[in-house]
């Protein structure tokens, strides 16, 4: 097995000049360091990251905390693809992915910092945590760097990225105002989502702007589900049947509604106009294509794992990320 004293011995320099070259110290002249690392890579030198991680205290890991995850959740696709952001960017950087999973009941078991020194990771990104879950209050007082992604929550060692969520739902709420809608209902996911407040933000700002007045009874949780925004949408379409069009607050939930307008005889767009979020690839797929908010689930990650690198490497540089979203027209609205 290679050794740096290998190195040292093959480039005619000390075994502490050679591991300050190879672990990116900037007091050593840039030909010296091109030299170690083209003498390392010929004798096939591979570094010993647990002897590592022992003498810096880092181990150059970053774990991903998904919360809830479950097969359902599967089939919007998102998860996959922000890991797919994280993966690539984390590699990039020279940082490996740990991947683990609570649950409500688990973070009452564990608490948030013995979890990650388990995991054995420098800093935790997490996503799909609820607003009254345990390890919320921890990670604001935690001493481990984390990056919230779609949790607008700040704190000394806590960033967030995110989506314009407000933004976003105002933009496709006022595309229904635009297109002569007046009773329009939103499926929303549920209260301990910080995504789902602000979703329902930017519908009561769209409505306002157009002079009608915010009506609690046409807001439904669906749970951001299929199954949820069936249910949903079956109690809107008998309690309100003045109800000419529907934001709602996920694309799986706006798939479920699609459904049970067909199921209900009414055909979409001439019965009923629906607008989802989030752009996933069923969207395009389905009868009639439906109009969404197209929200960049791939850059989330990315953004996620430069914010929590930059946050354990002490740069200065801007913790808080918010990426904007584009409403997708398709065939699912129509004017009235």
């Amino acid at each position: 097995m290679v050794t740096i004293k290998d190195i040292a011995k093959a480039a005619s320099v000390s075994v502490t000049t050679v591991s300050r070259a190879l672990n990116g110290y900037d007091d050593v002249n840039e030909g010296t360091r091109h030299k170690i690392k083209t003498i390392a890579d010929q004798l096939g030198y591979s570094p010993n990251m647990a002897a590592r991680s022992l003498i810096s205290k880092k181990t150059k890991t970053l774990g991903l905390l998904l919360s809830n995850v479950t097969r359902d959740s599967s089939k919007d696709n998102i998860a996959f693809e922000v890991l797919c952001g994280i993966n690539d960017r984390s590699g990039e950087l020279d940082y490996d992915l740990v991947l683990f999973s609570t649950t409500p009941q688990k973070q009452r078991m564990k608490s948030y910092k013995t979890l990650c020194q388990e995991r054995g990771v420098d800093g935790v990104i997490i996503m799909g945590i609820r607003l009254d879950d345990p390890y919320l209050k921890e990670i604001v007082s935690s001493d481990i760097p984390c990056v919230l992604i779609d949790i607008t929550l700040q704190g000394p060692n806590v960033g967030y990225v995110t989506s314009d969520n407000t933004h976003g739902a105002f933009t496709a709420v006022k595309h229904l105002l635009e297109s002569g809608h007046r009773q329009i209902a939103m499926i929303n996911g549920h209260a301990q989502a910080d995504v789902s407040l602000l979703r329902l933000k930017g519908y009561r700002e769209a409505l306002a702007e157009y002079g009608i007045p915010f009506d609690e009874s046409l807001v439904v949780d669906g749970r951001f589900s299929e199954h949820g925004g069936k249910l949903a949408a079956s109690q809107i379409f008998t309690s309100r049947p003045d109800v000419t069009a529907l934001f709602c607050a996920s694309d799986l939930m706006a798939l479920g509604a699609l459904q049970t307008a067909k199921d209900m005889g009414k055909i979409v767009p001439d019965d009923i106009s629906i607008i989802g979020f989030d752009n996933i690839d069923l969207t395009a797929y389905c009868t009639p294509a439906l109009t969404t908010v197209h929200q960049h689930k791939y850059e989330l990650g990315f953004e996620a794992a430069q914010v929590l690198i930059d946050l354990l490497e002490g740069k200065d540089v801007v913790h808080h990320v918010m990426l904007d979203t584009t409403l997708i027209s398709r065939d699912s609205v129509r004017k009235i």
